[in-house]
């Protein structure tokens, strides 16, 4: 079955997005638990939670994607930096349990000339000072295109974080479309060479969502540009052959495509008639 949504905004509420999410064809959605560059979170109302619990449970939602701020970086050099990636992720993950299990998505991180090996130490350090056995949220580590310093481009360096990971039950790895092409995973002529890959280093069963989205960079170009499905260099055929092959199946598929309202409906209508 394919669970299918795009990035919505929380501004209103739960359950205002869970009905924005329905009135556009989509059974998941994913959203910033905060502004986007960091900063305070709006406070949670319990009522409204418990309203878009039950919503998704009426309207057989998928497992929901919230996505950690861009600013968050466990592996920078700065130590401002590191403890504040530590103080949001712990809170937010407290804020997950009012709509508990679903996904906590975020970037590893850039080591900023630290070196891989480093940053992948801090980033496991982090996941095990905040990471609760009673927590019903599984973190996710997304698959990133490796530009400059960032960690997470490769497989086994999602691997690592993970091995390193004392609740590694706790874990899993959402798969960006755009990013996996840019980080030289070819999903346009090989996606089952690619999807042999990530099992034989990380596991299937770690797999958890995907980012469908297109690419306006060339494949290995190690630049992260979304575009919109059919408009970039992976092509609608190739993102099409992704959303029915049966890995992915029951998996939330979020678009992060460069969209509105109006143009995500769209995309998600075109890839359920895949």
């Amino acid at each position: 079955m394919l669970h299918i949504g795009c990035h919505l905004s929380i501004s209103k509420g739960f359950m205002h997005i869970g009905q924005e999410a329905s009135s556009i064809g989509a059974d998941t959605f994913q959203f910033f638990t905060r502004n986007p560059q960091g900063g305070q979170a709006k406070e949670i109302d319990p009522v409204d939670a418990q309203q878009y619990n039950a919503y998704a449970e009426e309207h057989q939602f998928a497992k929901i994607v919230a996505h950690a701020p861009y600013t968050l970086n466990p592996c920078s050099d700065k130590k401002q930096t590191r403890e504040f990636a530590e103080m949001v992720f712990a809170d937010d993950l407290k804020r997950m349990e009012y709509v508990p299990n679903n996904y906590y998505n975020f970037h590893p991180g850039s080591h900023v000339g630290q070196g891989a090996e480093t940053g992948i130490a801090m980033i496991t350090d982090l996941l095990n000072r905040i990471l609760q056995p009673a927590q019903t949220t599984t973190v996710l580590l997304e698959t990133m295109s490796g530009k400059g310093s960032e960690v997470g481009s490769t497989f086994e360096e999602l691997a690592e974080i993970i091995a390193g990971v004392k609740l590694s039950d706790k874990m899993g790895v959402c798969l960006d479309t755009c990013h996996v092409f840019a980080a030289g995973y070819d999903i346009v002529n090989d996606l089952e060479g690619v999807l042999r890959r990530f099992d034989e280093i990380i596991g299937l069963k770690r797999l958890k969502a995907v980012h469908l989205n297109d690419s306006l960079m060339p494949f290995a170009s190690h630049k992260d540009r979304h575009a919109k499905i059919g408009e970039g260099l992976i092509g609608k055929e190739a993102l099409e052959r992704i959303v029915k092959h049966p890995v992915f199946n029951m998996l939330p598929i979020v678009l992060e495509t460069p969209n509105d309202l109006v143009g995500y409906a769209a995309e998600i209508k075109m890839m359920r008639n895949a």
